[in-house]
């Protein structure tokens, strides 16, 4: 029998309330045992946003140990050391980010803001439904990848091709 690798992946946002809270979410789900699944914020709002607590429910994943929290707390000594690092909004792919122990992987997955909605309950619900679906087709495109057996550079370029093949 072999032990297989656990990876440790951060989703990194602007506000850590909506996009890298689901990310997370599904992560956690589709990738147990093989994946931990962290996020955080530049910006952190402080809690996650009620929609996206209320979709994750509504999809029977546990949530009450999410929390809006700083990306500092993943650059600190005793932090997890970070495999992979995703970029889910455009806000957080352009900013200075910390300096990650060990170079991670990285990739952008940039998704528009659900928390941004502004129409009725209807619509703001369908926003975080359509973010929702965006991961999950990237976390799920990620999680199948030969990670083990993957030379860097593929899975580079593989990890910035899941942006766009997963959404179509």
């Amino acid at each position: 029998m072999t032990d297989q690798k656990t990876y440790n992946v951060l989703f990194l946002c602007t506000g850590n309330s909506a996009r890298s809270i689901l990310a997370e979410a599904i992560l956690s789900k589709l990738g147990k045992g093989r994946f931990n699944s962290y996020s955080a914020g530049s910006m952190p709002k402080g809690e996650p946003h009620p929609q996206a607590l209320k979709l994750l429910k509504s999809l029977g994943y546990e949530t009450a140990s999410f929390r809006s929290k700083s990306w500092d707390e993943f650059a600190q000594a005793g932090a997890p050391k970070l495999d992979f690092i995703f970029t889910v909004c455009d806000n957080a792919a352009g900013e200075v980010c910390p300096v990650w122990p060990g170079q991670p992987m990285t990739a952008h997955w940039g998704v528009p803001d659900p928390a941004a909605e502004t129409g009725s309950d209807a619509e703001i619900a369908a926003a975080f439904a359509e973010t929702y679906r965006l991961m999950n087709n990237r976390i799920s495109a990620f999680v199948n990848l030969p990670l083990e057996s993957i030379d860097r550079l593929s899975l580079t370029n593989r990890l910035k091709e899941i942006h766009k093949e997963a959404d179509a």
